[in-house]
């Protein structure tokens, strides 16, 4: 399912390529326009992210609508919270102890997002199941499905791609607000669909405002020339990097049907509780080779944070208030 979504989000995105480019780029330039009013896209898009949280807090009332408006309300506490942080942080320098360039959020993304799952998948001391390999179901009613959510999560990626300070995180929550009720497969093609379609755009778009929105992307405006795509030919760099797209979303799909099967088989072996203690290891150890001591605080910090969200059940996207809260106020 995931394989499909990915895969159908590549076939999307090439069929409203250039739909995409005269919308944002000339003769339409959508993109001027949003620049415009973006304080008011990434509030009310704020606003949307905190209005549809689903999560139910009942520790002080079980009945009515109590337990929903407590969920938002502490969804609220958590995208404010992340946001006074994220503007304590963007104050602060922080020193590689080996000459490192030092991003501070790295170790502000990584505590807020990462180590909270991994602490808490620990201390629920996890045990794989056996896997039940399958050929999935595909009749007409789950095809149509399948198809909204490939339609709906490519949609998604694409505002991800082109509105800064929003994660695919986000993308996702809009596209399944835009979709309305699906199951959990649904769900998986989705989530696939918007980092595919994201990772997709952000490489398009790139060439058509010149900016940056992701660090594949700032890594590539400084390895290639990046020439602006303002006629109906596109840049030779563009198509080079849309041929290495298609070429390798087709591998991938099929590859990973081949391998997922095998993989599966033996999923249960994996000693799981071991790999996390070493992926939290690795977090550390790279957060201080990049960022140092100070770094290591701001990873404590951001852990506790991003703990909040996954102890009292709300989503763990609220936590992107690090990002949204400074750049709404740079825009004010």
């Amino acid at each position: 399912m995931s394989a499909m979504g990915s895969y159908g989000a590549i076939i999307f995105c090439f069929l409203l390529l250039f739909p995409i480019r005269f919308l944002i780029g000339e003769p339409i330039m959508f993109y001027e326009t949003l620049r415009e009013i973006m304080l008011f896209v990434l509030i009310a898009i704020s606003i949307l992210m905190i209005g549809t949280e689903k999560g139910k807090i009942d520790d002080f009332c079980k009945k009515g609508i109590a337990p929903s408006v407590v969920g938002m309300l502490f969804a609220t506490f958590v995208f404010f919270l992340s946001g006074f942080f994220g503007l304590i942080i963007f104050e602060i320098s922080v020193d590689s102890p080996i000459g490192l360039s030092s991003p501070v959020l790295f170790p502000a993304l990584a505590g807020l997002f990462g180590t909270p799952t991994l602490l808490t998948s620990l201390m629920t001391k996890p045990n794989i199941p056996k896997q039940i390999i399958e050929e999935p179901v595909l009749d007409k009613k789950t095809k149509k499905s399948s198809i909204i959510s490939i339609i709906t999560g490519s949609f998604g990626g694409i505002l991800v791609s082109i509105i800064p300070g929003i994660t695919s995180a986000t993308g996702t929550i809009l596209a399944m607000n835009v979709r309305g009720e699906s199951n959990k497969r649904q769900t998986i093609i989705t989530l696939s669909a918007v980092n595919t379609a994201c990772a997709f755009f952000v490489v398009v778009v790139m060439f058509i405002i010149l900016r940056s929105r992701s660090g594949a992307t700032l890594a590539a405006m400084e390895l290639i020339a990046v020439e602006e795509w303002t006629t109906l030919l596109m840049p030779a760099n563009l198509a080079y990097l849309l041929i290495a797209l298609l070429l390798g979303g087709t591998l991938s799909y099929f590859s990973t049907l081949k391998v997922g099967k095998i993989f599966a088989s033996h999923f249960s072996n994996v000693p799981y509780a071991l790999i996390i203690k070493l992926t939290i290891s690795l977090i550390v150890i790279l957060v201080f080779l990049f960022t140092g001591i100070i770094g290591i605080l701001i990873l404590i910090v951001a852990t506790f944070i991003g703990l909040l969200p996954v102890e009292w059940g709300v989503r763990r996207s609220h936590c992107m208030g690090i990002l949204l809260i400074p750049i709404i106020l740079y825009f004010i």
